[in-house]
């Protein structure tokens, strides 16, 4: 798959026109310095060459090496003007565009953007850049000179060297990014340092004067590369090297008569400004880049300790002072202000001892087992790095708060330089922890009561079942008796009454029953187990209860079993005791010619069974239903039928299946029917298996 160029972007002409009035401005004045240069001499006047590698940097990247050509043609251009040989013109326009190639080179970001000079490593690549372009223009310059058999090799090698190493330290940072800071120095001051340049110029840059003389512009422009902007500095650099090459060239200059005062050839001039003019640069453009690290740090420093008080003084809630060394308040925020009741200028000075009482420090130092000294704690709370630790502070109206503070110290150096502590005022949070604590120790002896009570409570209805058993049981025997005649015969309405006592009397003993059932299921879970065949225990339960739907009752009950067993680990007798109560449930419920349905299926990848019993009864309402395995409970459609029951069926039933680590679930819709899901775990599958309503409600049938 390809990839496509995307959008073209539109031609840099800006750029291009300063690179074509750079190329101009160095054709200008390469000639006009070859024109004002000794005869024979064919290097000076190629001072300007740094202007060269800035039309190289500026240029669009696939037109650098195009440029550099051009760079060349100009230099060799200014010597054909001075009717210097071809191979002079040839060498000297190869040897420029060549230096200035690698020069521009060196300065390249990876990036593709402008080169900079504003770091250090910027600095490298700066002096890197001029050393080299110092190097080949030497070296390729005194090559084309031994061709043409021309001059000194090494006298032209020396010229070229420090002229064009020279041009490139004090021409190229004018095509670099400098650094962005504006001038130091106010205005009255920057008025002064151009007036002493102005002034010193005219008179340091005579012939007259010395050579120590000559060199304090140094110094004048060391103050402007301090106090002033980057540009300016350099425009006065420049200025400055300018004046004196051209002051040379006329003879009136710093160094015209220099060669001669000091038993030098008269060319060595050259060499003598060159050095004068790498003096100056080297001296300027790093002081501009240190100044301009040292303005942009100091606005990131004063940007981020804005940052940093706005943090603090917003910071509202929370106490933060600052203290130096020996514990004296250097911060308050207002935090503190509010959390404390002091003011900033209150405590700032003061100790920190003014903050605590006696007995805080000395209740917190038994806490951490140190000496009952403030600064022993404090320095516990540092070294233990302890965070939120609880502390109480003094407020300014005596009172005291417990804060939870984190303590840290400030090292600079590797040596103390002061200490920073957060703290949060916890008074109100640990006071309603107490309230919460005290009210669960009354809850938890609230329900401890209440379960004691419960217990007596079963242990009375146990032992009242048991007692009322007995005669219960010794009342019905007699009941029979006379029913059967064996006391002697009755007349209808003694019959009658015999029949109610008896019906009355079977219903109480039904009660006593499902106390005791509950009771049992309650104390010893089921301790008789076994293993049995679920299908059994239901297809009993279901003889059990039929005669309940037999007539004169008509309804349309059906059972459905699987083929296969069913065997199921408990106590079957529990079994068929809840089938009975979920069957007989659905039959009393239920008006004749509807239906009731019980089936048990099994999952075989669960493995659990599942007991459904379905009817069309008379239903629960909804908001009743939450109730249903309370016991005693009876629904509200129940009493208004006065339907006989003593509302503990389904609460037996709960009991029996939770004993056996199943589950079960009622659905049921008023005047629709009612739906009660059991599940089962199979013996041999998943013992006391959890689970959910949703998969009993997901049981299929």
């Amino acid at each position: 798959m390809g990839v496509g160029r995307g959008p073209s972007q539109p031609w840099p002409w800006r750029r291009t026109a300063v690179v074509a009035g750079t190329l101009l401005t160095l054709l200008v004045l390469a000639w006009v310095s070859s024109a004002h240069a000794p005869p024979r001499d064919f290097v000076t006047g190629m001072w300007p060459v740094g202007l060269g590698t800035g039309a190289v940097v500026l240029s669009h990247p696939r037109l650098r090496a195009v440029t550099a050509v051009l760079v060349g043609g100009c230099a060799a251009l200014a010597l054909l003007l001075r009717d210097a040989s071809d191979d002079i013109v040839i060498g000297a326009g190869i040897a420029v565009a060549l230096e200035v190639y690698v020069a521009a080179r060196v300065l390249r970001r990876d990036d593709g953007r402008r080169p900079e000079l504003r770091t250090d490593e910027d600095l490298r690549r700066y002096f890197a850049a001029a050393g080299l372009a110092a190097l080949v223009g030497a070296g390729s310059l005194a090559l084309a000179f031994v061709s043409a058999d021309v001059g000194d090799p090494a006298k032209v090698a020396l010229d070229v060297g420090t002229a064009h190493g020279a041009s490139h330290l004090y021409l190229v940072p004018f095509f670099l990014r400098l650094p962005e800071q504006g001038a130091i120095a106010r205005r009255g001051e920057r008025v002064l340092q151009w007036l002493v340049l102005l002034v010193g110029i005219p008179l340091l840059l005579t012939p007259e004067a010395s050579q120590s003389l000559k060199f304090l512009i140094i110094p004048v422009l060391a103050w402007g590369a301090l106090r002033i902007t980057p540009i300016e500095s350099l425009l006065q650099l420049v200025g400055v090297v300018f004046l004196t090459i051209t002051l040379t060239s006329y003879d009136v200059g710093p160094f015209a008569d220099d060669p001669e005062r000091y038993g030098l050839p008269a060319d060595y001039r050259g060499v003598l400004l060159s050095a004068f003019a790498m003096s100056c640069a080297v001296i300027v453009v790093p002081l501009v880049l240190r100044v301009g690290e040292y303005v942009g740090a100091a606005r990131d420093s004063a940007r981020e300790r804005d940052l940093v008080r706005g943090i603090v003084d917003g910071a509202t809630g929370i106490a933060i002072i600052g203290t130096d060394a020996t514990g004296r308040m250097t911060l308050f925020n207002p935090g503190a202000e509010r959390l404390l009741g002091y003011r900033a200028e209150e405590v700032l000075g003061r100790r920190t001892h003014l903050l605590h009482t006696t007995e805080a420090v000395e209740e917190k130092a038994a806490e951490l087992g140190v000496e009952a000294d403030l600064v022993t704690v404090s320095g516990a709370i540092v070294d233990r790095r302890l965070v939120g630790t609880p502390i109480r502070f003094r407020r300014k109206d005596g009172s005291e708060r417990v804060h939870a503070m984190t303590l840290t110290r400030l090292t600079v150096a590797g040596t103390t330089s002061g200490f920073v502590s957060t703290s949060e005022d916890i008074t109100d949070q640990l006071d309603t922890e107490q309230v919460l604590r005290d009210a669960l120790e009354v809850e938890r002896h609230a329900v401890e009561r209440l379960r004691e009570v419960d217990s007596v409570k079963d242990q009375f209805v146990s032992t009242v079942s048991h007692e009322l058993r007995t005669p219960i049981t010794s009342i019905l025997g007699y009941l029979e008796m006379l029913a059967d005649g064996t006391l002697g015969e009755m007349d209808k309405p003694q019959r009658d009454a015999l029949r109610r006592v008896q019906s009355n009397s079977h219903r109480l003993l039904s009660l006593i029953d499902d106390l005791l059932t509950l009771s049992r299921v309650a104390e010893d879970g089921l301790r008789d187990k076994e293993t049995f065949d679920l299908r059994r225990s239901v297809s009993t339960a279901y003889e059990v209860v039929s005669p309940s739907w037999e007539p004169p009752r008509w309804l349309d009950v059906t059972l459905t079993l699987p083929e296969e067993p069913i065997e199921t680990h408990g106590n079957s007798e529990m079994i068929e005791r809840l089938v009975v109560n979920l069957l007989s449930n659905a039959v009393k419920f239920t008006d004749d010619g509807g239906s009731v349905t019980v089936s048990l299926i099994v999952d075989p990848g669960l493995q659990y069974s599942v007991l459904r019993v379905a009817d069309t009864g008379i239903g629960i309402p909804e908001d009743e239903q939450d109730q249903l395995f309370n016991r005693f409970f009876r629904s509200s459609l129940a009493e208004r039928r006065a339907i006989q029951g003593s509302g503990l069926g389904l609460s037996i039933s709960r009991a029996i299946v939770e004993h056996h680590g199943g589950v079960i679930a009622v659905h049921s819709r008023q005047d629709v029917g009612t739906t009660v899901d059991v599940r089962l775990p199979i013996a041999g599958g998943m013992s006391n298996i959890q689970l959910s309503l949703d998969q009993v409600e997901r049981a299929p049938l």
